[in-house]
């Protein structure tokens, strides 16, 4: 599946040096500060240049909306670590729909065995749009990141490939049900 198919209210198309403005601005705002970790533009931009790693801008009726960071591209066990997601205009789905597509090409196009993520212990939207996506809570690392305000733990999730082909079969009757009513 090309990442650019436009199935979902969004598409995810790779970030350009020039989109790193919005990135940075959508990962500095006030809605995201406390959920995401800071890159520098440095950062980014060696991400953006990894083969290792895959950045992502999500885009709706060609309009950046968010962005997204896959890591371990490259790695013997299939393990891709979905690093960030970030949407930058809340309630409208988008974060639900780039997480479907990437869903998709952690496995369809990359062949992940395993995609897994870390969310802190203090999101709790996150954490259920991750669980009503598939993703099984694998554990807690218990006081893992320092911030200003203290200690924070984060959520170990993450979905097999069996469990992506089990939960991809199970949505199905359902996504041709809202393809029949329109």
């Amino acid at each position: 599946m090309s990442p650019s198919t436009c199935i979902y209210p969004v598409t995810l198309r790779p970030t350009q040096i020039a989109d790193l403005p919005f990135v940075i601005a959508a990962e500095r705002h006030a809605n995201n500060l406390a959920y995401v970790g800071q890159w520098s533009y440095d950062r980014h931009c060696a991400a953006i240049a990894s083969a290792d790693e895959a950045h992502w801008i999500i885009e709706h009726t060609d309009k950046p909306v968010g962005y997204a960071i896959l890591l371990g591209l490259i790695n013997d066990s299939h393990n891709l670590h979905l690093k960030r997601i970030v949407v930058a205009e809340k309630g409208k789905g988008y974060g639900r729909a780039a997480l479907r597509q990437l869903k998709d090409l952690a496995f369809e196009t990359y062949q992940a065995h395993r995609f897994w993520l870390d969310v802190k212990a203090y999101n709790p939207r996150a954490r259920h749009l991750y669980e009503s996506e598939g993703f099984i809570l694998e554990g807690c690392l218990r006081e893992a990141i320092k911030t200003e305000d203290g200690y924070h733990s984060l959520y170990l999730m993450a979905m097999l490939r069996s469990e992506y082909d089990t939960f991809r079969l199970a949505a199905k009757p359902v996504e041709a049900l809202a393809g029949s009513a329109e």
